[in-house]
């Protein structure tokens, strides 16, 4: 195939798959709807990040650099349109941002023409992933983030040693960005770091999750809470476990805050994951809970189990059987749109509304933590259904 032929084939293909209509998958679980197609993978990236254009320099037109997965997608809506601040890993395993944004939140996503441009530390990071955005009350759009780098006490013949951090920046437009100095608290490392929305006596909030380990949470685990005066150099000083690892449920290896929490009249509502072992390694599903309006660190509900787990072709990747989200977008007409990874591959979305998810935390049923008040609730839906 000429070069001219094979472009315009890549061309054709690229407007197909960017300009494809997603259909709800129906009639769903009643708390929130499935969409049929991935909202962003390694194919929606630009032609130009990929594709040296130039005949000259690339007569066979092939793909100079690779990209490897779309996932794990911070969400805002920003100029009434659906923007995501996802993942995007190339080839090489290098983890960047990347802005895309769509006009009804459900497909039709197209990434701005550059990367995002993220500032370094003096101590660079050699990997950035899992944004969170959130527009605080303080006027700034803030993008927490991890920062990883190669673990300066490893031996050399280790080269897997590694410390997350939570990286911060922030913005007024989501294209230039101000790199604040990484947060500090007193764990050894930190993973899915989430700032609350609003002050909380006048200090900024955050959900954080203690871990010993890189991977491990080891003693840590569990989502935390902590406040500081000053993000510019924040620094927590104490931590509270507000939603701890339990034994054998959906979060008894670890678990942690996905995106900012939604206000309802209720209380907060948060989307959290939670893993847990199998013979087929570990496996993470999304789950809801509901905190205090005025108390953050207290739990007021709690559903059993997982709100969302991955089904299908979702379960297949190159970390499978993984859900993820760091992503969600209220609407002022209470419609929730959800944004999730699936096997740390590709992005999808679901939508809800404020109304059935918080019917969903409220009146689901809590986990009694053994298999015979597991048996019993059912039975009570049972019994309960026959007097209709």
């Amino acid at each position: 195939m000429q070069f001219s032929e094979r472009l315009t084939a890549l061309e054709q293909q690229y407007q197909l798959l960017i300009n494809r209509n997603n259909e709800k998958l129906t009639p769903g679980n009643g708390i929130f709807d499935r969409y049929r197609y991935p909202v962003l993978t390694a194919a929606h990236t630009p032609l130009e990040w990929r594709y040296d254009l130039n005949p000259a320099s690339n007569p066979h037109l092939m793909e100079r650099y690779g990209m490897n997965g779309v996932f794990n997608a911070g969400a805002i809506k920003w100029n009434n349109k659906y923007v995501l601040m996802a993942r995007v890993e190339s080839a090489d395993r290098k983890s960047f941002f990347a802005l895309a944004e769509s006009e009804n939140g459900i497909d039709h996503f197209r990434f701005r023409e550059y990367p995002g441009i993220i500032p370094e530390t003096e101590n660079p990071d050699i990997n950035v992933y899992d944004i969170r955005l959130v527009l605080h009350e303080d006027g700034y759009v803030y993008g927490l983030f991890c920062t990883e780098r190669k673990d300066p006490a490893a031996p050399a013949y280790d080269q897997s040693a590694a410390i997350a951090a939570c990286g911060i920046i922030r913005s007024k437009d989501l294209e230039h960005w101000e790199r604040l100095p990484d947060l500090t608290t007193p764990s050894p490392q930190q993973r899915n770091v989430v700032l609350h929305p609003e002050f909380v006596q006048g200090k900024y909030a955050f959900y954080t999750r203690p871990q010993d380990g890189f991977i491990s949470a080891g003693t840590g685990g569990g989502i935390g809470f902590g406040v500081c005066r000053d993000i510019t150099r924040a620094a927590i000083t104490e931590e509270k476990i507000i939603d701890p690892k339990v034994y054998h449920t959906v979060a008894e290896i670890k678990n942690g805050l996905g995106p900012a929490p939604l206000k309802t009249p209720y209380g907060w509502l948060h989307l959290a994951h939670g893993v847990r072992n199998t013979a087929a390694g570990m496996r993470y599903v999304l789950y809801l809970f509901m905190t205090d309006l005025h108390d953050l660190s207290r739990i007021i509900h709690k559903p059993a189990g997982y709100f969302m787990a991955p089904e299908g072709e979702e379960r297949v990747g190159d970390v499978s059987n993984v859900l993820f989200c760091n992503g969600w977008v209220m609407d002022d007409d209470g419609t929730v749109f959800i944004y999730y990874a699936s096997s740390d591959t590709r992005m999808h979305v679901a939508t809800s509304t404020v109304d059935r998810l918080v019917d969903y935390v409220i009146y689901t049923p809590a986990d009694g933590l053994r298999s015979a008040v597991t048996v019993s609730t059912i039975c009570g839906i049972i019994d309960q259904n026959k007097k209709r």
